[in-house]
Order: structure tokens, then C-alpha cells, then sequence
């Protein structure tokens, strides 16, 4: 059954502050391979013009992907979690993550299309940190495969 229509442009209440630590960056960039020195070490970064260590541009996933959770798992869209695949990110930084930020993202429900029985779901994340600044938008596109006939 395709979702609903009526939902496209539905925000979602901002999430509670997310603190990024320097460990929290330090264990990311380990994760996905990224020997980056601005990643680990203070004073790099500080030699790039950064106050302190910066998160790779991937980093921000954790974040979005869990505010997007609030619309995915909204009954009321009929989502069925169970067959979705993630088929697309994007990102668009005004300025790097880094340690210290206090963040908090604002998802909504940017299209939603029914291709070839499929659903297809793209969900915006605004990210903000505390003084109300702009820091990343982030685009995630999920597919809800049709359900096999029987």
C-alpha cells in the first residue's frame, strides 16, 4: 500500500542536544578508515582554522539517521521498517562538526514517491547547533521494497 501523500512536508520536533565528543569523532574516523590529523589531534585542526578536532563529513549520519527515526517509525505514515533499504545520503555543511558542537535536528518528510510498487522516502535533517546556527543538512532516501505476493 503507498504511503501517504499528506505527510510530504511534515516536520518533526527537534531532538534532544547531541554532545560531540572528541572520543565519539576520534572512534568514527577509526570506524571508517580516516587517519585525517584533524580528526584526532587538537592542534591540526587548530593549524586549519579549527577551534578544535573536527568529525569526518560522514559523522553527521549518526545523528540524522536517528532524528529520521521519529518519521520512519510514525504509525501513522504506515512505513513498514521491515523491508526498507537505504538507497541515498547527502550532505550540505555550512561549517564542519566538531567537538564541543551541542546539536539538535529538525527531520521532515522532504518527497514521497510509489515507483514500481516500491516506496520511496526521502526525510530532510536540519542540523543546528545550540545558539540556533546552521551546521549540515543531511538528505536520507529510503526505499520500502513492495511486499512479495504470495
Amino acid at each position: 500500500m503507498a504511503l501517504d501523500q499528506t505527510f510530504v512536508g511534515r516536520s518533526y520536533p527537534p531532538t534532544e542536544t547531541y554532545e560531540v565528543g572528541r572520543e565519539k569523532i576520534r572512534e568514527f574516523a577509526e570506524a571508517i578508515g580516516d587517519g585525517h590529523p584533524a580528526y584526532t589531534d587538537r592542534a591540526a585542526a587548530q593549524a586549519l582554522g579549527h577551534p578544535d578536532v573536527i568529525a569526518p563529513p560522514t559523522f553527521a549520519f549518526a545523528i540524522t539517521f536517528r532524528a529520521a527515526g521519529v518519521a520512519i517509525q510514525d504509525p501513522a505514515l504506515g512505513l513498514d521498517y521491515s523491508r526498507v533499504v537505504h538507497r541515498e545520503q547527502k550532505f550540505a555543511y555550512t561549517r564542519p562538526v566538531r567537538a564541543g558542537d551541542r546539536l539538535s535536528v529538525v527531520s521532515t518528510i522532504e518527497s514521497i514517491k510509489h515507483l514500481a510498487g516500491n516506496d520511496v522516502v526521502e526525510i530532510r535533517g536540519e542540523v543546528h547547533d545550540e545558539t540556533g546556527a546552521p551546521v549540515v543538512t543531511a538528505w536520507t532516501k529510503l526505499v520500502a521494497r513492495a511486499a512479495e505476493e504470495a
